[in-house]
């Protein structure tokens, strides 16, 4: 087999899962063709990659656009819902110039993340209305929001809990997005994801870290934003293959995307940092999952029996 159809085959085995911006350094182009050139097919962006641009916001858009890659989803909102008054009011405005970017982008998918804010409900009522009202926003502009469990979320903290209030507002738009990184800091059991519509499952996040417990919330906080590894390279391989696999047996069939903060990869060349995470990702797709391509035309993924 020649090395450009073993590449191939490759591109296409990793092609449901993705990079996230956070990982790389540098100007926005110069991440996206470095994600390009590892293989990939998805990128997951955030807010701050777009308003960031020297040239602007079109000059982002047009550069996303022209990279070729597939926008995984769009990030992140934060403290949105238990609101009220003046600060409910703030929150819409803010959700509703970020929808416009997802949609400016080709994002299908918002990603929101439950409150920290002190000044938040946690009446599963109050939060499911909020949410049900983000969705309806988000609607009209053929976008879904996939609603996060932060581990160190003020009321919601876990995914279990997400879930009842994505329940509750029953929304047509309104799903979960899974946190590995937040599965492992609360230890919830994987066995409660047998009690989630893998249909509302609209995002899969995935990372690893070096340490088996964090004890406190700003442990947890601590970790998540500045010591998260690829899949794989960390102590949790053994958590993360338990993951992926339920998840692939409960028949979720959407992006997984590695959301990988970590202050070493942003000051090491971008290519490095690529190829770490397409290691990740054949890792994941032929190891773990099992799934090759065995013929070069083939574009969609099977699970081998």
């Amino acid at each position: 087999m020649t090395r450009d159809l073993l590449a191939a085959t490759a591109r296409q085995n990793i092609a449901d899962f993705g990079m996230d911006t956070i990982s790389l350094a540098g100007p926005l182009e110069a991440r996206l063709a470095a994600v390009k050139a590892a293989g990939f097919s998805q990128i997951m962006l955030a807010a701050r990659d777009i308003v960031g641009h020297p040239q602007g916001i079109d000059a982002a858009v047009a550069a996303v656009r022209a990279s070729g890659l597939r926008v995984t989803g769009f990030q992140v909102l934060r403290d949105f819902e238990g609101l009220s008054g003046h600060l409910h009011g703030y929150k819409v405005d803010i959700a509703k110039q970020m929808i416009l970017m997802a949609r400016a982008l080709g994002a299908e998918v918002l990603l929101a993340c439950s409150s920290t804010s002190e000044h938040a409900s946690g009446e599963v009522d109050t939060i499911a209305r909020d949410l049900r009202k983000l969705a309806m926003l988000a609607l009209p502009h053929g976008i879904r929001i996939a609603f996060e469990a932060l581990s160190w979320g003020r009321h919601l903290n876990e995914y279990t809990h997400a879930w009842q209030v994505v329940e509750r507002a029953d929304c047509p738009n309104l799903g979960l997005a899974i946190d590995s990184y937040h599965v492992f800091a609360t230890g919830t059991p994987l066995d409660a994801l047998e009690r989630v519509d893998p249909a509302k499952i609209y995002l899969v996040q995935l990372a690893d870290f070096m340490w088996q417990e964090l004890r406190t919330p700003q442990e947890r906080m601590d970790t998540a934003r500045h010591f998260r590894v690829f899949p794989g390279e960390g102590v949790h391989s053994q958590a993360l293959t338990a993951l992926v696999l339920k998840l692939d047996q409960l028949g979720y069939r959407g992006d997984y995307s590695f959301e990988v903060f970590n202050d070493d990869y942003q000051q090491l060349p971008l290519p490095y940092v690529a190829q770490r995470a397409r290691d990740s990702a054949l890792w994941l797709a032929e190891g773990v999952l099992r799934r090759s391509v065995p013929l070069p035309g083939r574009m969609r993924l099977r699970q081998q029996g």
